[in-house]
């Protein structure tokens, strides 16, 4: 029993101190750039030593690429976005309305978490082709989130039915794009409440039926 507390409790600690290296990068990585920031100062707003970052990241772009997965998630889960609560709630919603306001706010809840640090993270891309690497796959793994939403959404009763499943998902992918939530909220003053609601009447109006 004691062994099962003190495994616990070595667990619990690196977890936090995990918790604290990406809290630590988060911060140092939009104040002064990702380029502008060593290791040793992650290390050291942290509070830990600097071999501790790399035993438990392995190197920077590591650290990075985790920091942006984690503020994606939202938490230190082991979830992708398909399975995350939220989006399997929208899913089983009965309508396509219903689904589709669940998904427009589930979105915009991931957004508002992104966003301070997309300019960081193209700026570290654009830098390193190494980092701008990390994220490349086959397909856009954004893409096939709303994919797999809108395929969900447009088979449930409401949903318009001149519009195919393909032309759903490049609407989604679109009108809830990190690009065009910067642009409202960042660049023209939206609150994100204010962009959640436009973006649910703009899609509503093509993927629902009256």
């Amino acid at each position: 029993m004691a062994d099962v507390k003190g495994t616990g409790k070595r667990a619990l600690k690196a977890q936090q101190t995990r918790g604290r290296i990406l809290q630590a990068a988060r911060e140092l990585f939009v104040e002064r750039g990702y380029g502008a920031t060593m290791l040793q100062d992650v290390a050291t707003r942290a509070g830990v030593a600097v071999q501790t970052i790399y035993f438990v990241f392995g190197n920077k772009r590591n650290l990075l690429k985790e920091l942006v997965d984690i503020t994606i998630a939202g938490d230190q889960a082991p979830l992708t976005t398909m399975e995350r609560p939220w989006f399997r709630d929208a899913v089983a919603a009965g309508t396509s309305d219903a689904h589709l306001r669940a998904h427009v706010r589930g979105t915009r809840e991931i957004l508002e978490r992104v966003a301070p640090i997309m300019s960081m993270v193209d700026t570290a891309a654009a830098s390193d082709p190494e980092v701008a690497g990390l994220w490349q796959q086959d397909e856009d793994p954004r893409y096939v989130v709303h994919a797999a939403a809108a395929n969900a959404l447009m088979a449930k009763p409401g949903a318009r039915t001149d519009v195919a499943a393909a032309r759903a998902a490049d609407l989604l992918f679109c009108v809830l794009s990190p690009e065009l939530f910067l642009l409202f909220v960042r660049e023209r003053g939206w609150s994100p409440e204010e962009w959640e609601d436009w973006s649910y009447d703009c899609l509503r109006s093509q993927l629902c039926a009256a």
